[in-house]
């Protein structure tokens, strides 16, 4: 499975124009972070994890011409506002794209994209066959994917795992059961916001307490804020089994 990270980092803690901060000043394309989004190439399927504002320019950036489905974690407007752009994949590949989300995600997208939805549907939208998700196991294609109920503060949010990969964004809270279903986890990716505790993101220490707990060999952070600090310093910071993704970054599992 070849995983590229199309995006790591977040709305929250964005700067306002003019901030002088170190990272926002940084000449480091590890410090340049879009909205977190992830693309799944698993053998001949090809699957994007959240389609945020940023989506068109990072499917262009990485240069994804294919596209089989979409998959949400939760419905906030960092992780949906791109659905719009799949219309380019529409008209390449003639078909619906499948789009796989909870059932308050599908409630969001029918109120966001309502003109998607319209009986009498003006020509050129996006095409889109929603798929509602709960916790079982589900297929597209050969590729089974099994959903990780996890909570962003008191919101439901999916994380997703597929053979030894799991992902996981925008949580602060891990249940139990699906701590049992990451058993055997090799590569994880897993959200750390920021230094400072948070409302609803597992910052630093948190993420790192989690990321031992659950003891894949290989844990990559995302969705960070500026407020971590800059990643040749933050990776300094940080386990032999853990690193800072960064946008464009490309790994197998």
């Amino acid at each position: 499975m070849k995983i590229t990270f199309l995006g790591t980092g977040t709305s929250q803690g964005v700067p306002v124009i003019g901030c002088g901060c170190e990272v926002c000043q940084s000449l480091d394309y590890r410090d340049k972070r879009l909205r977190s989004s992830i693309h799944l190439q698993v053998n001949e399927l090809s699957l994007v994890i959240d389609t945020g504002p940023d989506f068109r320019q990072q499917m262009l950036r990485e240069h994804i011409h294919k596209l089989d489905a979409v998959l949400f974690t939760h419905s906030h407007k960092d992780h949906i506002a791109g659905l719009d752009d799949v219309r380019a994949y529409n008209y390449l590949q003639k078909k619906d794209m499948p789009v796989y989300g909870n059932a308050d995600v599908l409630a969001q997208l029918k109120t966001e994209f309502y003109y998607a939805f319209e009986k009498n549907k003006y020509p050129g939208i996006p095409q889109l066959k929603l798929h509602e998700l709960n916790h079982e196991l589900f297929s597209i294609g050969s590729v089974k994917i099994q959903p990780l109920p996890v909570l962003h503060y008191q919101l439901p949010v999916l994380g997703f795992r597929i053979h030894n990969f799991s992902y996981i964004t925008d949580a602060n809270q891990i249940p139990a059961s699906t701590l049992d279903l990451l058993k055997g986890t090799e590569t994880l990716v897993l959200n750390a916001l920021q230094r400072e505790k948070h409302l609803s993101h597992f910052n630093l220490e948190e993420a790192l307490a989690m990321a031992e707990r659950i003891g894949a060999k290989q844990t990559y952070f995302i969705h960070i804020s500026h407020k971590l600090g800059c990643h040749k310093i933050v990776e300094r910071e940080l386990p032999n089994s853990v690193a800072l993704a960064y946008d464009g970054l490309t790994i197998e599992a």
